[in-house]
């Protein structure tokens, strides 16, 4: 088996976290690399996260996050957060994100023009807007938890959560929401059998 499908079957929901194991910093920012490095639509980079270290804030957090234990006992509480302002067609911030490939003013104007077509339909329903913004999240918290997995750390992604109570205790500007929590550590209790369906039921071949 190679070494990425046992991080694979070594990766799980990992529900209670041994509060006396920390991660070591160079790991945890290894982990936060590969965020920065995932791969988002139209290369927006939309996440931006917010490590929760705060004793306080996290016991704070906990009733809002349906008291779920792993706000509170993993090493690393992780929340995703997008700024769906900053991704909007026609901002500056989006033309900065095609230029940066060095592309020639024109082919910058084409770029703009095929994201406007593609993205205005979106961005005119603030929760079409959140969900894209938000799928972007989900992929790179997936690389994140599947890479920890590789250094024998555990995570549990968490959408259980009360968005707007969160984003009133982080005090969060209005156009950034949450998207997404995710939870790292060591576990406590072994890893219960993993439980998939057969490749056949999942996978048609045409």
């Amino acid at each position: 088996m190679s070494e990425f499908l046992k991080a694979m079957a070594f990766r799980h929901a990992c529900k209670r976290f041994d509060t006396t194991k920390k991660i070591p910093e160079e790991q945890f920012e290894s982990i936060l690399e590969v965020c920065r490095t995932s791969p988002s639509s139209f290369g927006m980079e939309p996440w931006r996260l917010i490590v929760v270290r705060n004793p306080n804030l996290r016991k704070a957090l906990k009733p809002s996050c349906w008291n779920q234990n792993q706000i509170t006992e993993a090493s690393e509480l992780v929340i995703f957060t997008t700024d769906n302002d900053s991704v909007r067609s026609d901002t500056a911030y989006v033309r900065r994100m095609f230029e940066r490939r060095g592309l020639e003013p024109e082919m910058v104007d084409t770029y703009m023009g095929v994201y406007k077509n593609y993205l205005e339909p979106i961005e005119s329903d603030e929760e079409l807007l959140q969900d894209w913004t938000a799928k972007q999240c989900y992929i790179a918290c997936a690389n994140m938890m599947t890479y920890a997995a590789t250094l024998q750390i555990d995570s549990c992604p968490i959408e259980g959560f009360d968005r707007e109570e969160v984003e009133a205790i982080l005090d969060l500007p209005e156009e950034r929401r949450v998207a997404l929590i995710c939870a790292f550590g060591y576990r406590v209790n072994p890893q219960s059998e993993q439980k998939r369906l057969p490749m056949s039921q999942i996978v048609e071949y045409r």
